[in-house]
């Protein structure tokens, strides 16, 4: 753990069903974690009783083994995620702990919108990607492929992945981190047969296509994994095309932490210095019944040992560290210490959420985690028994922390409690977790789907008031342009409070055509909204701009509307008239006039509702196209695209999310259960203005919302 060259942090990413968890079983047998007889069909990382009676992977799961590459000893710290769209959090948390993944992808099916999604996770980490074709078997036996016929079928998988890193990559990085045969990052064998090759290792133990479809026409393919058993040609890959921790975060950190390179703590961080200032992020909270709240993170510098006092950055307070440990799946075995590189558990930070960054003096907190699409279904939840409502309060606090991509907002005074998750499934889960595992009985409304609030021109200046009538904001709105959202919504702009200058930031305004002085004036990135400051000569303005700020990003989660979160604005203070005295502008004058101020000016600027919509790719036997066209068009739905291959046909479609509760049934019976559905992209558009006045009046109505509030 302290030979940091000797270090390979991995993550296995994939579409749901591609093979990723009896993958992961093969690399534990390899490493003696597992019976080679049950490998592959144990799923060791699928530790909750759901994942196993549902066949999926919902939780990330990480485990640490040692493997040995020409008579040296490598330690794998790897991360087992989800494949389903709705826990695609998860897989956006693993990859901030992690330095290289390792793509799945089925080699019948080949390239799937979630194949797609978790490459774009990964590349806007940084992480490096490596090839694996899985289910090669099912090529032999299935499809039948002539050894030519399997060669062509790879190369068009591999075009697809380079096609997908030159689109997706960063800068600099899109021809270097293509995978290729001949290198060897780019691997292919069958999980559940325990066998995999690479270039590199058939030139090695001479082996050829050949070879392979021979063992299968002899019913043979154990010999096939004895001569090339799965764990050993992957982790060689791993080994060989991943970067080790100290070369990994020369090149992450400016990307995921925006403060002060050239100071100590930037220093240590670049060269994830075990000597330096302790630098750990959190990417998920483990509930373990004997040690409480667990933490488990990647630990980016310093050294952790039991004891040490720990300020987290985030919450603002110092604690006391409990334990340190490391992972084998379900186990957690606690060691003396940890140093820099390492992806380990954490037992003493009280109340921590997943993002948070600990440290032992204060620092600048690391970029916060962001997940690529939004929580758009919610539910509200209540305890059947009244008496349970304390518990049910606890209960989703820990459902909040334990997986990050469901918001809960928990309100005290009705006693209604709304959990939102990224779709039905998700929240389904959670609802279960928290009856059969929580022990705590509850009930659920039926989904409702989260809006959004915008302007569609630009507003007049509007002043607000304070109460006391001392203090002045003039404020106006207008919509963000879609080029300055798109940077935001993809991370290039990180949303933030800016302090000072930020070079980072200012080049990246400057690219999206803004001109000096309006990108000096930009205070707050937030939520897909930006605060403008543009006014000269205020003295006392230092000492109220937190207040606006906090005002601002009030309004930016609940708009005049309906109260729903807004987006694409970019709200401009243009002038300022505060009390000479500092007892009449606190927080009580300041808050209401800002608000108000916004609120009106989003009225002037025609106020209006975006909903949220989907597209998803469906595939269905040809057969059923009129079904589905029929389908897609009784939910609001627009067609795309439309492919045929054979007796398959692929449409691209985009529906309203409100439309889609019960899709996946509705799929299912007019398509006889043969229909496959997958999330593409989800985007925000314009309610029909016909609609608009019922679905806010819907949404006021739902949430006890009077006339003027």
């Amino acid at each position: 753990m302290k030979q940091q060259d000797k270090i390979r942090n991995i993550a296995i990413a994939a579409h749901i069903d591609h093979g990723k968890t009896t993958f992961s079983d093969n690399l534990l047998a390899g490493a003696g974690m597992l019976s080679e007889e049950t490998a592959g069909k144990q799923r060791a990382l699928d530790f909750h009783e759901d994942e196993a009676s549902r066949g999926i992977t919902i939780d990330s799961a990480s485990v640490s083994m040692i493997h040995n590459v020409g008579g040296e000893d490598y330690l794998i710290n790897l991360i087992d995620t989800p494949g389903h769209v709705d826990f695609g959090g998860d897989v956006t948390r693993a990859m901030r702990a992690v330095d290289g993944a390792i793509v799945l992808c089925c080699a019948v099916e080949g390239i799937m919108p979630q194949t797609e999604t978790v490459l774009r996770q990964a590349l806007k980490e940084l992480v490096k990607p490596v090839l694996f074709i899985n289910k090669v078997d099912r090529l032999i036996k299935e499809v039948k492929l002539t050894p030519q016929e399997m060669e062509k079928k790879f190369i068009s998988i591999i075009e697809h992945v380079n096609q997908l890193i030159e689109n997706i990559a960063p800068e600099g990085y899109k021809e270097k981190w293509k995978v290729a045969v001949g290198e060897g990052s780019v691997a292919f064998g069958s999980a559940f047969h325990n066998w995999a090759l690479s270039f590199p290792y058939m030139k090695e133990k001479n082996i050829t296509f050949k070879d392979i479809i021979d063992a299968y026409e002899k019913d043979n393919w154990k010999e096939l994994a004895k001569k090339a058993p799965l764990h050993e040609v992957v982790l060689n890959m791993t080994i060989q095309h991943h970067p080790n921790p100290v070369e990994a975060q020369e090149y992450r950190i400016p990307k995921i932490w925006h403060g002060d390179i050239d100071s100590e703590v930037g220093k240590s961080l670049k060269k994830c210095d075990p000597e330096g200032e302790p630098a750990f992020v959190c990417t998920k909270i483990v509930v373990d019944k004997h040690a409480g709240e667990v933490a488990a993170g990647r630990l980016f510098s310093g050294t952790l040992k039991q004891g040490d006092e720990v300020y987290m950055n985030l919450a603002k307070r110092k604690v006391r560290i409990q334990q340190v440990s490391v992972y084998k799946g379900a186990q957690r075995i606690v060691v003396d210490e940890v140093s820099a590189g390492n992806i380990i558990g954490i037992v003493g930070l009280k109340d921590v959420y997943a993002g948070e960054t600990v440290s032992r003096n204060p620092i600048e907190p690391f970029e916060a985690i962001k997940h690529l699409f939004e929580p758009v279904v919610t539910k509200s939840i209540e305890a059947t028994k009244a008496a349970d409502l304390p518990k049910l309060v606890e209960v989703l606090k820990q459902v909040a922390k334990e997986d990050p991509s469901i918001k809960v907002e928990i309100n005290e005074q009705t006693g209604e409690s709304l959990i939102s998750g990224m779709g039905e499934l998700h929240l389904e889960i959670i609802e279960n977790r928290i009856k059969s595992e929580k022990g705590l009985d509850v009930k659920t409304s039926p989904p409702i789907v989260v809006y959004r609030e915008t302007v569609s021109k630009e507003s007049e200046v509007v002043e607000g008031r304070s109460p006391n009538k001392h203090n002045s904001f003039f404020i106006k709105v207008e919509p963000l342009d879609e080029k300055t959202y798109e940077a935001i919504k993809s991370g290039e702009l990180p949303e933030m409070r800016i302090k000072k200058k930020n070079q980072e930031i200012f080049d990246t305004f400057v690219k999206l055509g803004w001109n000096g002085d309006d990108i000096r004036n930009v205070k707050d990135i937030y939520k897909g909204n930006i605060f403008v400051d543009e006014t000269r000569g205020e003295v006392h303005i230092g000492e109220v701009m937190e207040m606006v700020l906090d005002a601002f990003e009030f309004v930016m989660d609940s708009g005049p509307l309906a109260h729903e979160p807004c987006m694409k604005m970019k709200v401009t203070l243009v002038d300022i008239r505060l009390h000479e005295d500092a007892i009449h502008r606190g927080p009580a004058q300041i808050y209401p006039a800002v608000r108000t101020a916004i609120k009106e000016a989003m009225k002037k600027a025609n106020a209006t509702i975006y909903e949220p919509v989907q597209i998803h790719l469906i595939e269905v036997p040809d057969k059923f196209l009129g079904a589905i066209t029929k389908l897609i068009g009784s939910k609001r739905g627009q067609l795309i695209n439309v492919s045929q291959e054979g007796t398959s046909a692929e449409i691209t479609a985009k529906l309203p999310v409100a439309e889609m509760l019960g899709w996946s049934s509705d799929l299912r019976s007019a398509t006889e259960g043969r229909g496959v559905s997958s999330l593409k992209d989800q985007l925000f558009e314009k309610v029909p203005s016909d609609m608009q006045p019922q679905i806010v009046k819907r949404i006021r109505d739902r949430k006890g919302l009077e006339e003027n509030q």
